[in-house]
């Protein structure tokens, strides 16, 4: 199933839009300001700046107005694939997967008390899509993760290696 969604440069879902379907890394190019996004189908990152960078936004099959704190500034999307095998994690204490490693399968609501540790500065997602949330009880800036090596938080755009709590991207 391919995701779909609609940005609208008028609020309540007016005036000129745009339906995207797959992974677009300058959206300033098609339309000039977002002020009401509808997800149809999917699930969806939307980042502030192009490139698949900055504040990142989940979005899932739903309504949203710029009230959500994007403002108007949406500048880039990405979808997250549909996954139907394991989910696995690991996160590390120190840069270069150094330190302490910790393996996860499931959501994590408290890392923190779960492993006594909040400062992640590296992970290798293996299986599976992710979220890193700053706070405990999925709160505060996220962070999409995808398959592959992270060396560092600053490569999953982190602005601080605190990782309050982990969840798989899945579509509920």
């Amino acid at each position: 199933m391919v995701g779909k969604i609609v940005f609208y440069e008028d609020r309540n879902f007016g005036g000129r839009y745009y339906e995207c379907m797959s992974d677009c890394a300058d959206l300033h190019l098609l339309f000039h300001h977002c002020r009401s996004i509808r997800v149809e189908s999917g699930m969806f990152v939307v980042y502030d700046r192009p490139g698949f960078t900055g504040n990142q936004y989940f979005m899932r099959r739903g309504d949203y107005m710029s009230t959500t704190g994007m403002s108007y500034c949406v500048r880039s999307c990405r979808v997250i694939p549909v996954h139907s095998g394991n989910f696995r994690i690991r996160l590390y204490e120190h840069f270069d997967m150094g330190g302490e490693m910790m393996e996860l399968m499931d959501d994590c609501s408290n890392l923190m008390g779960r492993f006594h540790l909040q400062n992640f500065n590296s992970c290798t997602v293996m299986e599976g899509h992710w979220f890193l949330y700053e706070q405990p009880n999925y709160r505060g800036h996220n962070y999409y993760v995808r398959p592959g090596q992270y060396r560092s938080f600053m490569e999953w755009s982190g602005i601080s290696s605190r990782i309050g709590s982990i969840r798989r991207a899945i579509d509920l």
